[in-house]
């Protein structure tokens, strides 16, 4: 903003010379007087080549060119300022009074070059030769009205019309780098008084964009020394544009007020202006960005927001914050009261989500995601954020009311969760995600009431498990994907949950008829409670506690779950027909192998076991011997077992052969 009010100051200084100079015709004279008149007053050397013509019709003026400005003598990219023609025109009735009134300036085809050098001076800086004499204190007009100072300009002058048509104008700024371009520039200013407001207008194209300045300053001759002073300003680039209505100063910039903003495509709008931002993710700004409330930008480059609305594509919320430069680097400092979020598109930026299979077999699990993850968003500010939110969609997982903060800083981001209500539950505790080095990711979580369908269905696609959990983990991974995240994890955790039903699966159905076909779409098991603990390392989680009680069998479970590969290996172990006090039953062993997609479910036969098992097997066992005796015409006496009588014969079988032997 600052560069361009100091383009449109430079017709006034034009206007002011030359006006001037009029007095002294004949016309051969003018450009002398002229290049005179600029160089005492700024410094620099102002050149006019070619013909310069006096006008006494339609108005009094004089028409020269080419004229050509000096760049301060550090700039080494061409002069200041080049026009092909210069036309000021000016009011003959007040030149008698010791004021200037120019009525019209035009430049035909101007290149303007603004360049900032790296210790922040501007070749807009003029330093005129020092003549004290020279600078007019406040004075009074014929009248006895108190006239302000000019600020060191020698006359007071005042403008109808200024124009620039067909021009350009460069910025150069030598301590970042930054070069833009204007082009196809059309402005026009009018200052009707010179210690009153001044109305501008321009067009131009910044790399083949539309763009547009309009705006009123309402103090002129002070706003020309960089002094905050009242202003409404409006800039418009393609279908994005910034208004701003308080105080505004240039030097050092300055300002304070009321900024209504919108954005579109934010990322393309910053390279337009030789900026460079990560493509910001759909929800967090990527189409459009608006923004109103109270501003104050401070000449550190501090920027204050109170009574904030800000909407980031669909994502509405009030903000209270600064932005300032502690170290260089953006720091973001904001209080965010936010209406529902949808982040889900986050989620999708990464890879997608979990990539876990359904669980009920009717789709193959791709695995995670090796797609690599973008960690740029992590390092382009610091920040401290409070937020308060109705509802956040992340994707991956959905958030009810969600109160935490949240710092950034040097690329480490910690969520510190006060209060997060998900699925049903509560969840509190600390989630730490750290891009310094690659990318690490912790978790200290403690959670209450989750229902687990839901919640790890949207996780990882999972939907066999229905009912309410208490869990409390401590998770560790690093890896810059999903799957190298997911084959680091460690940590540790223990869960309860109260009473559901585990989806295909009927484990009384199964050991009553010791037949897998229990196994599938319809099968369920409803259970009391099943609580366990668990350890994780690289990738695997191991158990050897789970317990499970339902209301007509007990179970308990070990082995591991392979969260990297995606893969069980789990021994579950119910009994069934115990008695009353949980001693005998029947006891089958149930293996789970493979994909979580796809499980297999098997029965460890040879390891069936259980007092009505053993009956069974001694009874078969009498039966057996029973049928033998039977066969050998062999009647039990009372009180005799087939298998005694059936010795009892063989003794008394053998005996005789004995007995024949020695006769």
């Amino acid at each position: 903003m600052r560069w361009i009010v100091r383009a449109i100051a430079l017709i006034l200084l034009l206007a002011l010379t030359a006006g001037g100079a009029l007095l002294l015709i004949p016309s051969k004279k003018i450009a002398q007087i002229a290049e005179t008149q600029f160089e005492a007053a700024t410094g620099r050397k102002m050149t006019l080549t070619g013909a310069v013509h006096a006008t006494l019709w339609p108005q009094l003026g004089v028409r020269m060119g080419p004229v050509e400005i000096a760049n301060a003598s550090w700039a080494k990219d061409g002069p200041m300022l080049s026009a092909k023609e210069v036309e000021i025109g000016v009011e003959p009735a007040v030149l008698f009074g010791g004021e200037i009134r120019v009525s019209k300036v035009k430049l035909l085809a101007p290149r303007i070059l603004l360049e900032r050098r790296r210790d922040g001076t501007g070749n807009w800086e003029f330093t005129p030769p020092a003549k004290p004499a020279s600078i007019e204190p406040a004075s009074t007009d014929p009248a006895g009205k108190k006239v302000p100072s000019t600020g060191g300009v020698r006359q007071a002058f005042s403008l109808d019309q200024g124009i620039i048509s067909d021009g350009s104008l460069t910025w150069i700024d030598q301590a970042t780098g930054q070069r833009i371009a204007l082009s196809k520039i059309d402005a026009t200013l009018e200052i009707p008084s010179y210690t009153g407001p001044a109305n501008f207008n321009l067009k131009a194209e910044l790399n083949g964009q539309p763009m547009t300045l309009t705006g009123t300053l309402a103090q002129f001759a002070a706003s020309l020394t960089g002094k905050a002073v009242p202003a409404d300003v409006t800039v418009g680039m393609g279908a994005s544009n910034v208004a701003f209505k308080g105080n505004l100063g240039t030097s050092p910039l300055a300002a304070q007020g009321k900024l209504v903003a919108t954005l579109k495509n934010p990322a393309a709008l910053a390279a337009l202006v030789g900026q460079s931002i990560s493509d910001l993710p759909q929800g967090l700004g990527h189409d459009s960005i608006t923004a109103k409330g109270d501003v104050t930008l401070s000449p550190n480059g501090a920027l204050n927001l109170t009574a904030g609305q800000i909407t980031l594509d669909s994502n509405a919320m009030r903000v209270a914050g600064a932005l300032t430069f502690p170290k260089g680097k953006p720091k973001i400092t904001a209080q965010i009261d936010a209406d529902a979020l949808n982040l889900s598109a986050l989620a999708a930026s990464n890879g997608g989500g979990g990539g876990g299979g359904t669980g009920s077999g009717t789709k193959a699990a791709s695995g995670w995601s090796t797609a690599p993850i973008d960690l740029s968003a992590l390092h382009m500010a610091d920040a401290q954020i409070t937020l308060n939110a109705p509802s956040i969609d992340l994707g991956v997982s959905k958030l009810g009311q969600t109160r935490a903060q949240i710092t950034l800083e040097n690329g480490r981001a910690v969520a510190d969760l006060r209060q997060v209500s998900a699925y049903g539950g509560d969840i509190s505790g600390q989630v730490v995600a750290n891009a310094r080095g690659g990318l690490s990711v912790a978790a200290n979580l403690v959670a209450k009431g989750v229902s687990l369908e839901p919640f790890l269905s949207d996780l990882v696609d999972y939907k066999r498990l229905d009912s309410a959990a208490d869990v409390t983990v401590k998770l560790l991974a690093s890896g810059n994907s999903e799957a190298a995240l997911a084959r680091s994890l460690s940590g540790s955790g223990n869960f309860t949950l109260g009473k559901g039903a585990l989806q295909g699966l009927d484990l009384v159905g199964m050991l009553r008829t010791l037949n897998l076909n229990y196994v599938g779409e319809g099968a369920k098991t409803i259970f009391d409670q099943i609580s366990a603990s668990f350890t994780i390392d690289k990738g695997v989680l191991s158990n050897d506690d789970l317990a499970l009680k339902a209301p007509l069998l007990s179970a308990a479970g070990k082995g591991q779950v392979n969260v990297g590969a995606q893969a069980l290996n789990y021994t579950l172990t119910p009994t069934a027909l115990s008695k009353a006090d949980g001693s005998g039953g029947v006891q089958v062993p149930l293996t789970i192998t493979g994909s979580w997609a796809k499980p297999k479910f098997g029965l460890d036969m040879n390891a069936i076991t259980g007092d009505k098992v053993d009956a069974a097997k001694k009874d078969l066992e009498n039966r057996a011997k029973s049928e033998v005796a039977k066969k050998l015409g062999i009647t039990p006496q009372d009180g005799q077992s087939a298998q005694d009588a059936v010795r009892q014969r063989l003794e008394d079988e053998a005996k005789k052969g004995l007995l024949k032997l020695l006769k």
